[in-house]
């Protein structure tokens, strides 16, 4: 390839450098449009290769180079943010960093409460009793300083870091300029009304925050450790595999065991959104998250905290926030342009009319454009957006979907074509041996013998089902050598004779005549040193909820539905004529089933997206080449998890439509929120330019209208059952 382009990479500079991903945390972090700033900048260090800041969580994440100094590169991220975000501080290094000194906020937060009561008794003062002129200026001026101090101050420290067009500013150019031309009342007022409507903004955004953790509070605490010495608690990440750990009832299984003594009813509804208990007891495998309800178990631990089902569920959600929908990116990029361009109509409303047209007074357009200056903000899209996409991505955990950034969630709107992996997904996938037909004189227990030996280093449910029919001990060391051939069959030497077990393309490759039989089910043909001697029938149940699942996505609106198998076509038609299933396409290997999805993928309607459903372990490669990868059943499943954009972590095909309804409503709320801010905003700005508009439209306009669609995006994270 290199000599191809002509190029050595080993002395380039367009070698591609390893990468290595870190996370800070910016306590303090108050505004979202100074959040986009903040990553922006970040974005452009040349160190840097990706970043992401979410406003939510307050994490920085970014990829690095690996021969970057890290340390030199936090300097330079604390330095960024000190400009932007002067009283934010950069937190780095810590698992766990302590976000907030809450006594010192307490008692903080009761000073700026007394000052701001005061400044309102002093306001109520001015406006009730009549004064002299300038006894009235004075109240009003001390009112105003005492109710603005925090954003006059806050105006002042980022002016002096270069950061000019914030809320800040705005706020406080527009009420100095309504206090400069006389209109002391309303310049209070609209501070007041300001203040106030940032405070229930701030507190609507932590609510969300909360919710949004709340739903992720499924992280153990601790675990009981069975030592020698007895039992001790410790914290999962110092529990190793083999460990024996004790769950009392109550309390939560802290990681990914097997159970070796006890049984009881556990709680699944954290992983799997499923209310209804399960019955575990000896040798079931249960999962980190699970809350033991009544018996006491003794599990054996057989992964380490970092690599179990919770851990990976909570990196998961908590990271699908830097994975942005096209609609939070252009929102960043919009909010980056729309600013200044409001602020130089502002100046052009102020300026040009009284330069322009005779007899119009300069103090009159400069209060239409310092309204002009309070509304153009647009902290309600930069706050709102995200948070809508992240809210359907915390409810869609709650019913047990893991979708693992906005931009999936997104995507799945677009969704029309849904294809379907056959074993696994629409049906059990549980294999079971109900018939064995045997040829010259060959006994059925003798080929039974045969495929189970043949299928022994196998992972495949046919095999798994075959072995389980078997049932008896088998001697490895008779199995001298063995292949297995991807999506035909397997041949194995064992005691000298060669055993060939597998489909019937694979028998007429062998040149051996086969049985061709009208069953419905699997056949796995069996011949022993190019002697053909029977086969075995294996069949597999379809899930309960699969017809229902496919009913549900076409009234929803997805146009097509397909299914591609590597069955034969007898099983494939019969299954998907039973389903409702549109297409069927059968007998396909791994690699034909990519080929088969792109030539459908070449057929859909312009701006329309594919979905395919498969197990997440044999059909990775399908799953990377959809549009959007949904992985099913992926509880316990390291390989669904990794492979999908979307994990279905129950068994349930009919959550299929339940994410493709939870995504659609989503982007409804998403989109109710960019129309109503912009709506709004722009009518304010015409009614400003008009002059039939007040200053407190126009602080509406801003913390109002955010407020409204902080409130809008919470709807989110509410999924109804059905």
């Amino acid at each position: 390839m290199n000599d191809i382009l002509g190029v050595d990479l080993k002395d380039s500079n367009i070698k591609e450098k390893m990468t290595s991903s870190e996370t800070a945390i910016i306590d303090g972090l108050d505004c979202a449009h100074c959040a986009a700033k903040i990553e922006d900048k970040v974005k452009k260090m040349p160190e840097i290769k990706n970043a992401s800041l979410d406003f939510l969580s307050k994490k920085l994440k970014f990829e690095l180079y690996d021969d970057s100094n890290v340390a030199s590169i936090i300097e330079n991220i604390k330095s960024i943010v000190g400009k932007i975000e002067p009283d934010a501080e950069v937190i780095y290094g810590l698992n766990e960093a302590v976000i907030d000194n809450e006594e010192c906020d307490e008692g903080t937060g009761k000073i700026e409460k007394m000052i701001l009561v005061s400044g309102i008794i002093i306001y109520a003062i001015a406006i009730i009793f009549n004064f002299s002129h300038w006894t009235e200026f004075t109240l009003y001026l001390i009112s105003y300083l005492m109710i603005g101090k925090n954003v006059l101050l806050q105006s002042c420290k980022n002016i002096s870091h270069g950061q000019v067009f914030d809320e800040n500013f705005l706020m406080s150019i527009a009420s100095i300029g309504a206090f400069s031309i006389g209109q002391f009342p309303e310049s209070i007022a609209v501070m007041l009304f300001y203040r106030i409507g940032e405070y229930f903004q701030d507190k609507a955004v932590d609510r969300s925050r909360k919710s949004i953790s709340e739903l992720m509070n499924i992280k153990p605490d601790f675990a009981n450790l069975k030592t020698l010495d007895g039992i001790k608690k410790v914290k999962p990440e110092y529990v190793n595999i083999g460990d024996l750990i004790l769950v009392k009832p109550g309390e939560k299984v802290p990681i990914d065991g097997e159970i070796t003594e006890g049984n009881s009813m556990v709680d699944t509804s954290a992983l799997t959104g499923e209310s209804v208990p399960r019955d575990v007891s000896y040798g079931d495998t249960v999962l980190g998250g699970y809350i033991n309800k009544n018996g006491l178990l003794t599990v054996k631990v057989n992964k380490k905290f970092g690599e179990s089902t919770v851990s990976k569920i909570l990196d998961l959600v908590q990271n699908a926030s830097s994975k942005k929908s096209p609609t939070e990116n252009f929102i960043t990029k919009f909010a980056k342009y729309y600013t200044p361009i409001v602020v130089g109509l502002a100046i052009a409303l102020a300026v040009l009319p009284p330069l322009i047209v005779p007899g119009e007074i300069f103090s009159k357009w400069l209060y239409r454009a310092l309204g002009f200056l309070v509304v153009s903000c647009p902290c309600a899209l930069v706050i709102s957006v995200p948070l809508g996409f992240f809210g359907g991505i915390g409810g869609a955990s709650k019913k047990g979907i893991l979708i693992k950034g906005g931009n999936y969630l997104e995507a799945l709107n677009s969704v029309d074509t849904v294809i379907f992996d056959k074993t696994g997904t629409l049906t059990k996938g549980i294999f079971k041996v109900t018939d064995i037909k045997s040829c010259d004189g060959f006994e059925k227990e003798d080929i039974l013998r045969y495929a189970a030996y043949a299928e022994v280093y196998s992972n495949h449910p046919i095999a798994v089902s075959i072995l389980k029919a078997y049932n008896s001990d088998i001697n490895r060391d008779l199995i001298e050598d063995y292949t297995e051939i991807s999506g035909k069959g397997i041949k194995a030497i064992v005691a000298g004779k060669e055993i060939l077990a597998g489909n019937s393309v694979f028998m007429d490759d062998q040149d051996i005549s086969c049985n061709h039989i009208n069953a419905i089910g699997t056949v796995i043909h069996i011949a022993v040193d190019k002697t053909y001697v029977g086969l075995i029938i294996i069949s597999d149940e379809i899930k309960k909820d699969a017809k229902t699942a496919i009913d549900a996505l076409k009234s929803i609106g997805i146009r097509k539905t397909v299914m591609l198998t590597g069955d034969n076509k007898k099983i494939g038609e019969s299954i998907g004529h039973k389903l409702g299933i549109d297409e069927v396409y059968a007998e396909l290997l791994p690699d034909e089933k990519v080929k088969k999805l792109e030539y459908i993928d070449g057929q859909k309607q312009k701006n329309k997206k594919i979905a395919y459903v498969g197990d997440g372990i044999n059909d990775a490669p399908v799953l990377a080449r959809a549009d959007v990868g949904i992985a099913m059943g992926g509880i316990g499943s390291d390989a669904a998890i990794e492979a999908a954009d979307v994990v279905i972590m129950t068994d349930e095909p009919s959550k299929i439509a339940t994410v493709v309804k939870i995504a659609k409503r989503t982007n409804k709320i998403v989109y109710q929120n960019i129309v109503f801010a912009l709506g709004v905003k722009v009518i304010i700005l015409i009614l400003e330019a008009l002059g039939i508009a007040n200053m407190w439209m126009a602080v509406f306009g801003d913390v109002g209208v955010a407020l409204i669609a902080v409130l809008n995006s919470m709807r989110a994270l509410k999924v109804k059952s059905k």
